[in-house]
């Protein structure tokens, strides 16, 4: 049986305590991870932080006190912070920084990966491939903490990272930009090497245990799949981004 360790306790350095500092640091421009406020917290600044939080899309968990007592020793006043190991982006405004670039998109939009060594692999490959950017929810996706940066040889601190609260509203928002957004699924009709990626393109990749969710592909613009001739239907998500990035390295070239 497969042992199960916690997750590593964040570094001093990067947890903010209670919640004026947290509402300061918020105003102060700081990127946020995450912030865990106890389940019962009530009060003006626990509104401000909550509305501050939807307005950056920073993802609250909320938690018992035995989560905050293991974060800190001090008064945590029903709040604690984590700040961010990378900058997050604004979608839009990456889009049309690269588009005013003379560049041609290409995005990978990460749908339930939760393994921060596939995350930083994905965007290690990511940035080899030529991608400009990695669009992540606020919610269900692994911390892009110093394991994910480790992990991804640092291509985590030079991707543009766009953090939404809807994945569904990012789709949305790269159509209305002229970005064709392409699903990866075993069982679609269509082949990899079918896809336009010379065009401005995003690809969705899903979590190994649900992929992508069926919402997300009847928006998209085409499903496809990777052909494979073995009789093996599981391929690592970030193994399938480096074929996916690579076709798309393949296609730019010629």
């Amino acid at each position: 049986m497969k042992k199960s360790y916690p997750p590593p306790r964040p570094k001093k350095s990067a947890i903010i305590i209670g919640r004026k500092p947290i509402l300061e640091a918020i105003q102060g421009g700081k990127q946020i991870d995450r912030i865990f406020m106890l389940s019962s917290a009530t009060g003006e600044s626990i509104q401000d932080i909550r509305d501050l939080a939807f307005k950056h899309n920073i993802p609250i968990n909320k938690v018992p006190a035995e989560k905050l007592n293991s974060l800190s020793n001090g008064s945590h006043q029903g709040c604690i912070a984590i700040a961010a190991s990378v900058q997050y982006h604004n979608l839009q405004e990456v889009i049309s920084f690269i588009t005013e670039k003379g560049e041609t998109p290409l995005f990978v939009m990460l749908d339930g990966v939760t393994d921060v060594r596939n995350i930083g692999a994905i965007a290690r490959t990511a940035l080899c491939c030529g991608a400009q950017a990695m669009v992540i929810a606020d919610k269900g996706v692994g911390a892009l903490n110093e394991d994910a940066i480790k992990t991804s040889a640092g291509a985590l601190e030079k991707i543009y990272i766009c953090r939404v609260n809807s994945l569904m509203k990012a789709v949305d928002e790269m159509h209305l930009n002229g970005i064709k957004v392409f699903a990866s699924e075993m069982t679609a009709q269509a082949k990899l090497h079918d896809l336009p990626l010379t065009e401005p393109a995003c690809v969705i990749l899903g979590g190994e245990e649900k992929g992508v969710f069926t919402g997300l592909m009847k928006i998209c613009d085409t499903t496809f799949q990777i052909p494979m001739p073995g009789a093996f239907e599981s391929l690592n998500v970030s193994v399938a981004a480096g074929m996916i990035l690579y076709e798309a390295v393949r296609q730019r070239l010629q």
